[in-house]
């Protein structure tokens, strides 16, 4: 994905290096229109790389996208089973990336086929591992966002559970992540995880989802579903974003899916 604010610092020094050294302004003014031509063809080329991947649904499977989704099917089903909060988590990663396509639902479409072959399968996810690294190219950011975003997965439920710990520790280790990185990355997971575990009061609850007690459920779980969608980890917003956008992402939707499961013991 391009980095656009790399983009416009590289734009920014090229403009004040020739305005200061050459102190020519109609190069300048040639440079800023050279930068801002070769831009947008650069982001044409990369859209229209994009759309070619739709036109195949082989051709997006080995693609950095496809082989993430493949990833993240692995790690869904690893405890046996995708859960609701997993799968909620899924399709809005599926809406995000589609985001970036000319045919989003034929985008989406793709996407959940790949997912829906992958989770069926358990003996690939070290060749899969090894084919997203190469793609990933030399970015440490990178494999670390994409990997929290396969931890913050696996905990949305109610933890991390051997089989899904299995299947993480064989992507980390193929992604060249150390055993410390992925230890400290699940630390931050679980103290997020301990301090959401505190009582939450009822008042609370209902001023987290933004709700009124009188309100009937499907009022509570529509404001629920608005608030998730807003604050969810997205995996292409985040490549261009530091390390903290998943650990506050998904702080947040800790705090979220507790409030919403406050509420639904309330009501019961």
């Amino acid at each position: 994905m391009i980095n656009l604010k790399k983009w416009i610092y590289l734009a920014i020094f090229l403009v004040i290096f020739y305005y200061v050294f050459i102190e020519n302004i109609f190069i300048t003014l040639g440079v800023i229109v050279a930068l801002y031509v070769a831009f947008k063809l650069y982001k044409f080329y990369v859209r229209r790389k994009l759309n070619k991947l739709i036109t195949s649904k082989e051709l997006f499977k080995k693609s950095e996208l496809g082989l993430f989704i493949s990833l993240v099917a692995k790690v869904a089903k690893a405890d046996g089973r995708v859960q609701e909060l997993e799968a909620q988590l899924i399709g809005m990663m599926f809406d995000d990336i589609s985001k970036v396509f000319d045919e989003k639902q034929k985008a989406r479409a793709i996407m959940k086929e790949i997912f829906n072959e992958e989770k069926q399968k358990d003996d690939d996810t070290k060749e899969l591992a090894q084919a997203f690294d190469k793609s990933l190219g030399r970015s440490r950011l990178k494999r670390k966002q994409f990997m929290s975003f396969l931890i913050q997965l696996a905990f949305i439920d109610s933890g991390i559970g051997e089989d899904e710990d299995k299947v993480l520790r064989q992507i980390m280790i193929e992604l060249n992540i150390s055993s410390e990185e992925y230890e400290a990355i699940i630390n931050k997971f679980e103290n997020m995880m301990k301090n959401k575990q505190q009582t939450m009061g009822a008042e609370e609850a209902y001023k987290i989802l933004g709700v009124k007690q009188s309100d009937d459920m499907n009022t509570i779980k529509k404001a629920y579903r608005k608030l998730i969608r807003e604050y969810h980890p997205d995996i292409i917003s985040s490549q261009d974003k530091d390390e903290t956008y998943m650990e506050e992402a998904t702080a947040k939707t800790q705090e979220i899916n507790q409030a919403y499961q406050v509420i639904k013991e309330l009501k019961k």
